[in-house]
């Protein structure tokens, strides 16, 4: 993957993005709309998107590879988890909101954004990675992370796990392992459905953006630390240690482009659900993912530049 297919492809998402700032500015979508976009896409759109990624048939993971993932996958959530607890001592950040800063390091956006974004720049094989991630994700959110956020009062949701996203994940692994193949009619209507996820995704990307007070959260020194180190260093020592320990380039990009990811959206709306003051995650959610278009171009480039 050159550098030059990178700036194209972000440049496409950023045009895409254009397109959701200019429908809010319109009052094309509003709110309300854009809620119930975000429904079709998350359950519908999304969860297709993985699945139909594996019945391209451009993906050729064997069994080893899947393996190698999953074992890859854990260390990687292990390690943020770690981070996780490491970043509010590091940011000295107050004792009512290191768990937010907890949470943010851990739960980015893997697949709203991840997915998409993977799927336009990155090889067709490298999207398993992108799958074991989004996996891990949901086994944890559901379980670490709800702890986390309610400092343990809070008790596990299992049910929550099996969540759209997290069972078409685990069926396209499944599909993957046994090379499964479904008559056309299906396969070719899920990765239909599939294909629509780009485009709404990034434009309700770019109607958050719109409605978001971008300039509150530029001022804030201690989310620009966050950034820098979440952001940028931990996705730069994530590829040199993978490149360090022979990892194969599809699983060093991978890995690397989920840890470029900017906060994800399921720590605001649990803690919205639980009654707490949101003001934190969404300020984060909002500079975290305009600062990634950046971050995420300059670094995939000098990282496709480098294998």
């Amino acid at each position: 993957m050159s550098t030059t297919i990178v700036l194209q492809q972000m440049g496409v998402i950023a045009i895409l993005v254009a397109v959701g700032i200019i429908l809010y500015k319109k009052e094309i979508v509003d709110n309300n709309v854009s809620q119930k976009i975000s429904v079709i896409v998350m359950d519908i759109c999304n969860p297709a998107l993985i699945l139909a990624s594996i019945l391209s048939g451009n993906v050729t993971a064997t069994h080893g590879d899947l393996i190698n993932a999953l074992i890859v996958g854990a260390a990687f959530y292990a390690a943020l988890i770690a981070l996780g607890i490491l970043i509010p001592f590091l940011f000295r950040v107050p004792g009512d909101k290191r768990r937010f800063y907890n949470l943010m390091t851990v739960y980015t956006n893997v697949g709203f954004i991840g997915i998409p974004v993977a799927r336009a720049i990155l090889p067709p094989n490298a999207i398993l990675y992108v799958i074991v991630c989004n996996v891990m994700y949901s086994l944890l959110f559901y379980t670490h992370g709800i702890t986390a956020l309610s400092n343990g009062k809070e008790k596990m949701n299992l049910k929550n796990v099996l969540s759209p996203g997290t069972v078409m994940a685990v069926l396209s692994l499944v599909v993957c392992w046994f090379k499964i193949t479904p008559p056309p009619l299906i396969s070719n209507s899920i990765i239909h459905i599939g294909n629509a996820t780009v485009f709404l995704s990034m434009t309700l990307l770019g109607v958050s953006i719109a409605r978001s007070r971008v300039d509150k959260g530029f001022k804030n020194p201690r989310l620009w630390a966050y950034i820098v180190v979440r952001l940028v260093l931990l996705p730069v020592v994530i590829f040199f240690i993978f490149r360090k320990i022979g990892g194969n380039p599809l699983s060093v990009l991978g890995f690397s482009l989920m840890a470029m990811m900017p906060v994800g959206n399921l720590p605001l709306i649990q803690s919205e659900k639980m009654g707490e003051d949101t003001s934190l995650l969404s300020t984060a959610i909002t500079v975290t993912t305009v600062v990634s278009m950046v971050t995420i171009t300059v670094l995939m480039s000098i990282f496709s530049a480098c294998l």
